[in-house]
């Protein structure tokens, strides 16, 4: 009887690693793709006028992405879809999943295609948010900063409404890897972003020389690499046996489950918006306090996002069907150990990673980043914003497989309520620390208004008697000061280390002299790091390390 009570405990931990480590690999490349497309960026762009216009076009069809697409296909429609898909297979049952899937694929269509309209009509008053004019005519200089600032504006104008149609094109590749997830197929999902960014970089590579500057060359690549994302998914879903096609607008929103999805996204975007306008504040205040400060935080994001989209986001996607099916049944002990492994996972990752970036985090900017237009001064520029945002890395991580764990029991005002703490926090603490720290202060306040959204999450949870709050907070604490110790612990060694092998490789080119340094430091924290969680024989380890030896 013990043994099966064990057997039992650990099904929700083996299905999870197992599932994480697939999605994980599939985005590990898309990831790495990602890198080199900011890489890219870097080497054309630089931290230029063009690169924080580049950035702030890229940024508005991207909020708009994550509001009608990624989080609320997450939130609203998956748990929706398991709803239908849990009735079984009967040919009523079918027809009502296949209405549904109808009416779903036309309310996305139909709701992007209007905000695309609307934002590529709307550019030049959009744009004069992020570019602001110069406020002083008897300034010696005024009419030169007038003239860089109508380039700007003019630039934006045109990159937004270049990029905007993206939105359309990356909400049904959401949605057709909603589909697919539903039915527990990770895979092409993870790997669509790999066609995304191989398309960007050939693009830049390939119409630079042709148009005006390599900003619209990219902005030609996100086109197209939207449309392959949904594009290679559609022979997936048409395997799994639904067909995806429009329907009329009045059954669409008079389906049951197409109205259910949208009371359910209604309270999601609120909290969606509000964590997302944490980035257009952010981007906004940048591009006011200085040139080259809105790219510089971009390129810091995208290594923070690194390691979030290969392990937060995989996990986060891995957890909401098991969650939801767990939810559905009524499983409480299993949910509650899903998510407590989950956090757990993250905690393993982040703190680590944290820790090692703070020691190598110049070298790593330098080793990817400096080229051509990227110069010391926008390492200087990177480097500062990316230590505040690396420290916020743990929280930021755990909101994101935090709040699924709401999405699965149907309750997504909890969460919208935690973004909408979030985001006074961020605009708060950008106001107050932008001034005097510059990009470095935006990037702290992302941090601390992180950690702020995770405070709540863990606070609402009273008020679903679902969590078993006590056991899920005693667990990821003690865990986390564990892994906290192990890792001050691993990088002492480490930064001695990372100095001399700067002194050594010094004189050598870029690839050496930082490569090695950040190589042979890595190697070290990590295999102290790998022998203090096999020396205390750690549980997540001990999972892992069972499902590779099989």
């Amino acid at each position: 009887m013990a043994d099966k009570i064990v057997e039992n405990e650990n099904k929700p931990k083996k299905s999870l690693v197992k599932s994480g480590l697939v999605l994980s690999l599939m985005t590990f490349a898309s990831r790495i793709m990602g890198l080199i497309r900011e890489m890219t960026k870097a080497t054309f762009l630089g931290t230029s006028m063009y690169a924080d216009a580049f950035s702030t076009a890229f940024m508005l069809p991207n909020l708009f992405r994550r509001l009608f697409a990624e989080n609320a296909v997450s939130a609203a429609f998956i748990p929706t879809f398991k709803t239908y898909l849990s009735k079984g297979e009967d040919e009523e049952n079918r027809n009502e999943t296949q209405e549904f899937l109808k009416a779903t694929f036309t309310l996305v269509s139909f709701l992007t295609v209007c905000v695309v309209i609307l934002g590529i009509i709307l550019s030049p008053l959009i744009t004069l948010l992020f570019c602001k004019k110069p406020g002083n005519p008897e300034a010696a200089d005024y009419a030169m900063q007038l003239e860089a600032w109508l380039l700007k504006k003019d630039e934006v104008t045109i990159l937004t409404r270049m990029m905007f149609p993206y939105l359309t094109l990356i909400s049904i590749a959401a949605l057709f890897q909603g589909i697919l997830n539903g039915h527990k197929i990770f895979a092409p999902s993870g790997f669509t972003p790999v066609f995304f960014n191989g398309i960007v970089i050939a693009a830049t590579y390939i119409f630079s020389p042709f148009t005006a500057n390599p900003a619209r060359a990219m902005s030609i690549g996100v086109i197209i690499g939207g449309a392959v994302q949904a594009l290679f998914q559609w022979p997936f879903v048409r395997k799994t046996g639904w067909k995806i096609c429009f329907t009329s607008l009045k059954k669409t929103f008079t389906n049951p489950g197409t109205r259910k999805v949208m009371s359910l996204i209604a309270p999601t975007i609120v909290g969606i918006a509000a964590y997302q306008l944490n980035d257009v504040v952010s981007t906004s205040y940048a591009n006011r306090i200085g040139e080259g400060i809105a790219s510089s935080l971009q390129y810091s994001l995208r290594l923070q996002e690194l390691i979030l989209g290969i392990f937060a986001v995989s996990i986060g996607t891995v957890i909401l069907p098991d969650l939801t099916g767990y939810a559905n049944k009524n499983q409480w002990d299993e949910y509650n150990k899903t998510l407590t492994q989950a956090i757990k996972i993250m905690t393993m990752i982040s703190i680590p990673v944290t820790a090692y970036s703070l020691v190598t985090g110049k070298e790593l900017i330098s080793l990817l980043y400096k080229k051509n237009q990227f110069d010391d001064a926008s390492v200087a520029l990177t480097l500062g914003a990316f230590r505040y945002h690396i420290a916020g890395l743990l929280f930021i991580a755990l909101n994101r497989i935090i709040s699924p764990a709401f999405y699965a029991q149907g309750n997504s005002k909890l969460p919208a309520a935690a973004g909408v703490v979030n985001f006074g926090v961020n605009i708060v603490l950008v106001l107050i620390l932008s001034r005097p720290m510059q990009g470095n202060g935006i990037a702290l306040a992302l941090s601390l208004a992180s950690f702020a959204n995770t405070v709540c999450l863990f606070i609402f949870m009273k008020k679903l008697g679902t969590f078993q709050i006590s056991y899920i907070v005693k667990n990821s604490l003690i865990y986390m000061v564990k892994i906290a110790v192990y890792s001050v612990i691993a990088v002492i060694p480490t930064y001695f280390v990372n100095n001399l092998m700067l002194k050594i490789f010094e004189n050598n080119g870029k690839l050496i002299a930082y490569g090695v340094p950040v190589a042979v430091s890595a190697l070290v924290f990590g295999m102290i790091g790998v022998a203090e969680l096999i020396i205390t024989k750690d549980e997540v380890v001990g999972v892992v390390l069972k499902k590779f030896k099989k």
